[in-house]
C-alpha cells in the first residue's frame, strides 16, 4: 500500500514539473506603449508555441491591450507593464488595439 502512495505523489509531482517546466519553456516578446502607439505595430511569432508577451505602459496614463481574435483584454496602469500568456497560435494574423486610444494605439501579430 505503502509504494502505490509513493508512486501516485511521483507521477503527481512529474506532472506538475512538466507543466512548470513547459510554462517557462514560453518565448518572451514584448510590446511597449508609447505615445499611445505600440512598439512595434507588427510583431513576429512562431505558429504553434506558447508565447510570453510582455506589454510595457511608458505613459503615464493607463492603456488596455485589447485583441478580439486572440480572446485577451488587459489594463496596463500608466508606466507599468502586464505579462499575457497567448497560444500557441495558429498561422496568420491576429490584431490588438488600445481601447483608450484606438485611432493610435494599433498593431497586429503575425504567427508564422
Amino acid at each position: 500500500m505503502q509504494n502505490r502512495t509513493y508512486s501516485g505523489r511521483f507521477v503527481v509531482l512529474s506532472a506538475l514539473l512538466m507543466i512548470c517546466v513547459s510554462v517557462s519553456s514560453a518565448e518572451t516578446y514584448t510590446l511597449i506603449i508609447k505615445e499611445h502607439r505600440f512598439e512595434p505595430a507588427e510583431l513576429e511569432v512562431p505558429a504553434g508555441q506558447k508565447i510570453k508577451l510582455v506589454v510595457k505602459n511608458e505613459d503615464p496614463t493607463p492603456e488596455e491591450f485589447e485583441s478580439r481574435s486572440l480572446k485577451r483584454e488587459k489594463i496596463i496602469p500608466g508606466k507599468s507593464q502586464v505579462t499575457v500568456s497567448i497560444g500557441p497560435l495558429d498561422p496568420g494574423t491576429y490584431d490588438f488595439f488600445g481601447e483608450f486610444h484606438e485611432e493610435s494605439a494599433k498593431g497586429h501579430i503575425v504567427a508564422k
